[in-house]
């Protein structure tokens, strides 16, 4: 669709130079001579032609990823590093068959990926060890910051602990414990402020004299929190409990305005990103 390579490229262009303007622009090159560097074409073999590292980015529907992987596959040489930006989907579900899939796994970005770097790369049974140390060594090159799951697990690892999250967030809300504001200011307000700087298993190391000893301290009423609190089985994102929780938000983020408050979030991101790279250069 040629309009969509227009849009892109004006897109491209207009955020680049932003980034530029706002002190956020990666590498030592000018915004317009990267615009320039960025090739567009509606062909796939074009595309493809030369390439040594391919990022899929197709919506996550199982059957058209069979489908783009199968028709790359039938274009690219046995040197092509090919990754699926899949948030869920397991690579191996859509390249058994490929005879290049030794070559082929998932490496996951984090929306906005030029502000929140985190990369999971996911091989399947077949990945070669060395491909997945060239794309992790991609990544780290083009500024993202790359984790290597062992295998391939469902929900990979950033889903499996937001999902945890959220769940824990839905049953306080459905049992009447907390609005949904107090809830989210439990995150960006309390444990957000930590975790952008250390995880929760370093949080635990920090707050006592070692992961050992918090554990020695803290771990049978951890236990007996989770034990009263948490449901044997994942809840079901249901409707009825969507809508209260929209019927909240509608006061403050109608879903008109839903785009400007993803602009408000992603500029917010990225300062904390540009403050992130000068406390880690100053160290």
């Amino acid at each position: 669709d040629q309009g969509q390579i227009t849009r892109a490229e004006k897109n491209i262009s207009v955020t680049l130079t932003q980034y530029e303007k706002d002190g956020f622009l990666r590498g030592e090159i000018p915004a317009a001579e990267q615009t320039k560097l960025v090739t567009f074409t509606s062909s796939l073999q074009d595309c493809l032609s030369g390439a040594i590292y391919v990022q899929e980015c197709v919506p996550e529907n199982l059957e058209l990823k069979k489908k783009v992987f199968a028709q790359i596959d039938e274009l690219i040489d046995g040197e092509t590093l090919v990754a699926s930006s899949s948030s869920c989907l397991p690579s191996s579900a859509f390249t058994e068959s490929l005879k290049n899939r030794h070559n082929m796994l998932v490496a996951h970005p984090i929306n906005p990926p030029y502000f929140v770097p985190l990369v999971e790369l996911v091989p399947a049974p077949w990945t070669k060890q060395e491909v997945i140390a060239k794309v992790r060594e991609l990544m780290e090159i083009v500024g993202q910051s790359p984790i290597t799951l062992r295998r391939e697990s469902l929900g990979f690892a950033l889903n499996r602990i937001q999902y945890a999250a959220i769940n824990e967030c839905w049953n306080m809300y459905q049992s009447g414990l907390l609005s949904a504001e107090d809830i989210d200011k439990v995150c960006y307000d309390g444990l957000g402020p930590r975790y952008a700087f250390i995880g929760p298993l370093q949080t635990m190391h920090l707050n006592a004299d070692g992961i050992v000893d918090y554990c020695k301290r803290y771990a049978d009423g951890a236990y007996n929190v989770q034990k009263e609190t948490f449901k044997p089985i994942p809840v079901q994102y249901d409707v009825e409990t969507a809508e209260k929780i929209q019927a909240e938000y509608n006061a403050s983020i109608p879903l008109d305005k839903i785009p400007e408050k993803r602009k408000w979030r992603d500029a917010r991101l990225a300062n904390l990103a540009k403050m992130k790279n000068h406390l880690e250069k100053d160290s």
